[in-house]
């Protein structure tokens, strides 16, 4: 999956999180990401996020650290 793909996608979730109080949507982007994601796209997700941090919502970069990393 190209790397825009996974931003886009993690921006869409992000948007649908920001109506919730920021407490609850931080984790629930993390949470849905750890769910739904293979283990693969969510460890390409944060090898390029320092890079693509102008790129993500801000909900979805407060989110990054939640994310466990998969092992390889």
């Amino acid at each position: 999956m190209h790397d825009d793909e996974l931003i886009r996608m993690a921006n869409q979730i992000a948007d649908y999180f920001k109506a919730y109080p920021r407490e609850e949507a931080v984790p629930g982007i993390a949470t849905h990401i750890r769910k739904f994601w293979e283990p693969r796209m969510r460890r390409r997700l944060l090898a390029i996020s320092a890079d693509a941090a102008e790129k993500l919502h801000p909900l979805a970069q407060e989110a990054l650290p939640l994310i466990p990393v998969p092992a390889a």
